[in-house]
């Protein structure tokens, strides 16, 4: 007979399969298509968002590997973008990015990011400001984004920022100390 754990933890019951996970609606939106673009929506949809590529220029899509999106899309939308959606921008250096941001930070989302290291300058900012975006928005743009796991490659990235995500979303500081 297999031992149940639904007395005990609800938490422990979930991680054996025997109570659903939280059904709270979660998406996740790529914006522009990288290799860090390709394992966040992989990792996304796997665990329970739905994903979407954020792509505004419609030719890079034509080339683009995008198996892993549940939707596609060349501009910000509120059919996807809501109070429930986490945003992550994987290309800081793109001409569109003030402009997709702009659009991006009109909408309700739950969290925005933009990929770039601490060590650099951060140009989402000046792009906003030339845009007359006003500080109190540009301030919901978070970045460095993702857990400080010491990350390298495009995958190492986009877990270290799903597991930031799903920090941020159960108001958990991440990393090794547990309450």
């Amino acid at each position: 007979m297999a031992h149940s754990h639904l007395s005990g933890d609800p938490a422990c019951a979930m991680a054996h399969g025997q109570l659903p996970p939280n059904a709270e609606p979660r998406t996740l939106v790529s914006v522009f298509i990288s290799p860090v673009s390709d394992y966040l929506l992989h990792f996304g949809r796997d665990l329970g968002f739905k994903t979407v590529l954020l792509e505004p220029d419609s030719g890079r899509l034509a080339f683009a590997e995008w198996r892993n999106a549940d939707d596609v899309a060349t501009a910000p939308r509120d059919d996807f973008v809501d109070i429930h959606t986490d945003i992550v921008v994987t290309d800081h250096d793109r001409p569109e990015l003030g402009a997709t941001l702009d659009a991006l930070l009109r909408l309700p989302s739950r969290w925005i990011g933009v990929m770039g290291s601490v060590r650099h300058t951060a140009p989402h900012i000046e792009a906003l400001r030339a845009r007359n975006v006003p500080d109190y928005a540009i301030n919901r743009i978070q970045r460095p984004i993702g857990l400080n796991i010491g990350s390298q490659t495009p995958a190492e990235i986009a877990i270290a920022t799903i597991a930031g995500l799903l920090a941020s979303r159960n108001r958990r500081p991440g990393g090794f100390t547990f309450a």
